[in-house]
């Protein structure tokens, strides 16, 4: 039911060091209750960002180099770097993975984006789980493909609901109303998909992750964010707290908010714009 060990390069992952980076020190046996550990400390110690390409370097998302830049060097990446790891790390442990793109956004589109976001289905105790640890402000613990209906995650909402015989959405109670993160077809993913999609991400003028820097974090009661200069703060009841920081802050909040570890010249760089290659 996976998708070939040998195509994802899988062998290369040193998964003691990935272990020690999230904390993880449970049971490493293919269960639920596994994935769903793995799955919020990954969340929670491994942060969403795009910053390599503000600095010029750009995103590879071949396993070696991912865990490289989010095991060794600490840092944190877009979708495709940490679905590449968290895929590698469960392979490794014995649960059959399943990578899919999904399109961001739902029906309220008058025209829908590329399929950009890279997710996984993952098979545990008999059953099939929504995993994605690479959203940004996703969801916290995997989701059941077959338990319907609403899913408590702290004070977010989440729904995985059918949208057709081989599609899938899901769905953030936001404000009082169910809002379409992303949808997907079960369509097998290769390695060579990946590389292409991430290059359109990572590169195309109007992708959302280039020109500006983007950090998320998300916890089981706030969802906190910096695009640009635009520090957001949201709960889960639909409060939200917005400014624009100074040039002064964003190593702060890089450092103390997202745990992403910036030298002083890398800081420079993406704070006054010399995004020259390096």
């Amino acid at each position: 039911m996976g998708q070939g060990s040998n195509e994802w390069d899988v062998d290369q992952l040193d998964l003691d060091a990935y272990l020690r980076r999230i904390g993880h020190e449970g049971d490493l046996a293919p269960t639920a209750a596994t994935l769903a550990a793995l799955h919020r400390a990954h969340v929670d110690r491994i942060p969403f960002e795009n910053l390599d390409i503000l600095l010029g370097r750009g995103i590879a998302v071949e396993l070696d180099a991912v865990q490289t830049k989010l095991v060794e060097r600490r840092r944190g990446g877009y979708c495709y770097e940490h679905g590449v790891l968290f895929a590698a790390v469960l392979e490794r442990l014995g649960f059959p993975v399943e990578r899919m793109l999904a399109r961001v956004g739902g029906e309220e589109l008058d025209r829908p984006r590329a399929p950009t976001h890279m997710t996984l289905r993952v098979h545990a105790d008999g059953a099939r789980w929504l995993a994605d640890v690479g959203f940004g402000s996703g969801v916290l613990y995997p989701l059941p493909f077959d338990d319907g209906g609403p899913q408590a995650q702290g004070g977010w909402s989440y729904e995985l609901v059918s949208t057709g015989p081989s599609s899938w959405a899901l769905r953030e109670r936001q404000r009082g109303e169910w809002v379409t993160r992303y949808g997907f077809d079960e369509q097998r993913l290769h390695a060579a998909d990946v590389v292409m999609a991430n290059h359109f991400t990572s590169t195309f003028p109007r992708s959302p992750f280039v020109g500006k820097p983007v950090a998320v974090r998300r916890d089981e009661d706030s969802n906190r964010s910096l695009v640009d200069r635009q520090w957001t703060l949201e709960r889960p009841d639909g409060s939200v707290e917005e400014r624009e920081v100074e040039d002064h802050e964003v190593g702060e909040l890089l450092r103390d908010v997202f745990a992403i570890p910036l030298s002083d010249d890398e800081l420079a760089r993406l704070t006054f714009g010399s995004r020259t290659p390096g």
